[in-house]
């Protein structure tokens, strides 16, 4: 039934994903790259691959940073660290999906906000949302909680 569409299911609902544009791409790759090289094998940097944060919610982030197994039999239902990069769908990502993840126990999670040209960061989850969160701006760099060492560049990821 949705074989040509690119879709997700978050509570319970199937809504359909924003088609994406070049700068959404870049975006994307570059924080898989650094990432990855940063993080090694301490982690698995996944893309655009589902996540299970509940019974009713297995949506697909841009990034998931997530404990380093394989992942063939089930998707993860842990996460480090995910990311969603927003244009058209910043709403979205900026409310639900952090409610979401959030409830899920995701740790921290980056939506790249390439409309106000910034990264708004969340962290410490609840049931209700993020406790924490702050915004990263051009000439300021992006560290994960759970490894200090890792560093990205907010230049880097915007272009």
């Amino acid at each position: 039934m949705f074989e040509d569409e690119r879709v997700e299911l978050l509570y319970g609902t199937i809504v359909t994903m924003s088609p994406h544009g070049p700068d959404h791409d870049e975006a994307v790759n570059t924080l898989q790259e650094r990432l990855s090289r940063a993080l090694g094998d301490r982690a698995r940097v996944r893309v655009q691959s589902a996540f299970a944060a509940s019974d009713r919610s297995e949506p697909e982030p841009d990034i998931a940073v997530v404990p380093p197994r394989s992942y063939r039999d089930a998707h993860p239902d842990t996460a480090w660290l995910i990311v969603e990069v927003a244009r058209s769908s910043l709403a979205k990502d900026r409310d639900l999906k952090a409610r979401l993840y959030a409830a899920s126990g995701v740790e921290e999670y980056w939506v790249v906000d390439l409309v106000h040209d910034a990264v708004r960061v969340h962290r410490s989850p609840g049931d209700d949302g993020y406790e924490q969160t702050s915004t990263r701006r051009r000439g300021e760099a992006l560290s994960m909680a759970r490894f200090a060492d890792v560093e990205v560049p907010v230049d880097d990821v915007l272009g």
